[in-house]
């Protein structure tokens, strides 16, 4: 809207004794777009990201994920071509920039540092684009970066994995690791916008591949009884990297990621309740006391076993249902074992990291059914002792 456009209205004298208090919105577009050459045959649905400034063409920055790179050996050279072959609608900025992969670029306060020094030695400004390649970790730190540069330079994310894919790249979150706890610093900042690539998921490890099935269950345990079927259905065929099977459900799952963003009320979290993070809690903190070992995704399907088992301990979730998810989780290919390190004292203290990283009340959502979420809280901490020692013989079962 045009300043010049807004209706005058007359105003009262104000009154200094008076508090005010104004509702306020601030519109956003989120572009989420699915492609499977991007840079190559499908190479204008980025540049069409990419808008211009005025009558100039717009700056842009390319920041990568190390791993990334290093897997897909071509992926620097594409990226010149790319720019080269669109230079009359964008100007690449320098070098493109060479970062680390994995939890190593958010644990590290002075990658941060390096990557603000960059931007500012680009001269990049709000109308400036980073377009960020990698996974999830180097998506929320060079995301975070790109956050608090000018108060926000525009982000456009290409997740390089199934979990970036399915969940965290499509989400406003940005942050790094800070104290030992998990983005412990961040910001929201909704993206500029984002583009699932097929291609971009070929140099995975299996491991890796896997991992974000893992947020697929969960979203669709909170809300899509219908994908928790064609989950439980399918792990095999998703196991075995079946792209058929398995895009689909990657597309879903970010689909209702971004529904739950977008429609959902509360996408800054400022209400008590988080919903995306069923089984978060311990998640969480299973990644820190392993030394991040454990992938994200796999300590979310860890955290997901243990909330859905004591979700049918407590909240009447059907036990048969609970079992489900476990066999779907470990069809997927995920063990559920514990780190020897998570001792339950030391897992417990992550439910006031949780609480602390929210503020207020502690709020836990756990499930009365599929698709039937409901917001606790309190922990009834002998029954989830209960449901931690139910997922580990699970796990021991089904080595």
């Amino acid at each position: 809207m045009n300043p010049n456009d807004i209706e005058p209205i007359d105003m009262e004298p104000l009154d200094s004794t008076r508090p005010v208090d104004i509702t306020f919105s601030v519109p956003y577009v989120h572009r989420l777009r699915f492609t499977a050459d991007v840079l190559g045959q499908e190479q204008d649905v980025l540049a069409e990201l990419l808008e211009p400034s005025g009558d100039r063409p717009a700056r842009v920055q390319f920041w990568v994920d190390q791993d990334v790179a290093t897997a897909r050996g071509n992926l620097i050279e594409q990226l010149r071509t790319f720019s080269d072959a669109q230079a009359d609608r964008f100007t690449r900025v320098g070098n493109v920039q060479l970062v680390p992969g994995g939890e190593e670029i958010k644990n590290d306060i002075h990658i941060l540092e390096r990557m603000l020094k960059v931007m500012n030695a680009s001269n990049l400004d709000r109308r400036s684009y980073v377009v960020v390649i990698g996974g999830g970790a180097v998506l929320d730190a060079v995301g975070f970066a790109a956050a608090i540069a000018h108060r926000g330079l525009r982000l456009v994310r290409l997740p390089t994995t199934t979990l970036a894919q399915a969940d965290s790249g499509v989400g406003v979150k940005n942050a790094v690791n800070l104290f030992r706890k998990k983005n412990w610093i961040g910001t929201f900042a909704p993206p500029w916008g984002v583009i699932n690539d097929a291609s971009l998921l070929s140099t995975l490890s299996d491991r890796d591949f896997i991992c974000g099935f893992s947020e697929a269950v969960k979203v669709a345990l909170l809300k899509d009884p219908a994908l928790v079927d064609e989950l439980c259905r399918e792990a095999p065929r998703i196991r075995r990297r079946d792209m058929n099977v398995a895009l689909p459900i990657i597309a879903r799952s970010a689909h209702w990621h971004l529904r739950h963003i977008t429609l959902g009320g509360d996408p800054f979290e400022a209400l008590e309740a988080r919903p995306l993070d069923f089984g978060h809690w311990s998640a969480h903190k299973v990644e820190s006391l392993s030394q991040f070992a454990i992938r994200h995704g796999e300590a979310v399907a860890l955290g997901v076993a243990i909330d859905t088992i004591y979700s049918s301990l407590v909240h009447g979730l059907p036990a048969a249902d609970a079992q489900r998810v476990l066999i779907c989780l470990n069809e997927l290919g995920f063990s559920l074992a514990m780190p020897a390190q998570a001792d339950q004292n030391a897992l417990f203290a992550g439910l006031e990291e949780f609480r602390q990283h929210l503020g207020g009340r502690l709020t836990l959502t756990m499930l009365r059914g599929v698709g039937d979420p409901i917001d606790v809280h309190h922990l009834d901490r002998r029954r989830m002792q209960e449901a931690i020692q139910h997922v580990a013989e699970f796990a021991a079962a089904h080595v």
